[in-house]
Order: structure tokens, then sequence, then C-alpha cells
């Protein structure tokens, strides 16, 4: 019985998006692992920038300062 965690950050993730992901991951494990989809459990878990952390700072500060943007985090 699988479980996949993902965690991105709070930033306009779709519900389409997460419906590829759900799908993407369940197939993925299905065709590699030969796990039964319907065994197979999938949780996205937002994270608020203020709670993501990269190189000892918060996300949100890092956006701040410029250091990082949203297209590098979407990546």
């Amino acid at each position: 019985m699988p479980y996949v965690k993902i965690e991105v950050t709070r930033e306009a993730v779709t519900r389409e998006q997460k419906q590829a992901l759900i799908s993407g991951v369940t197939t993925l494990l299905s065709d590699v692992l030969d796990k039964d989809p319907n065994l197979t459990f999938v949780v996205i878990q937002e994270i608020d920038l203020d709670d993501w952390g990269h190189a000892g700072e918060q996300v949100s500060v890092l956006r701040e300062k410029g250091i990082i943007s949203t297209k590098t985090q979407n990546k």
C-alpha cells in the first residue's frame, strides 16, 4: 500500500495540477512497481512561504530580497 506525500509551496497550484500529480504518481507506481492504484494514496500538502526555508532563510524573505523568483521556485 504505497503512500506518497508531495509538499509544495502554497502558490496558486491549481486543482488540475494537483490532479495531474496524483494521477501521474499513481501511474508511475503502478507501471514501475506493479502497485495496485486502488491501494495507492497520494497526499499533497501546501506549505506557506513563511514556513518553507532555503539556505537559512524563509522563502518569503528570499523572494522579498529578489534572491529567489517565482520561476526559479516552480522549476
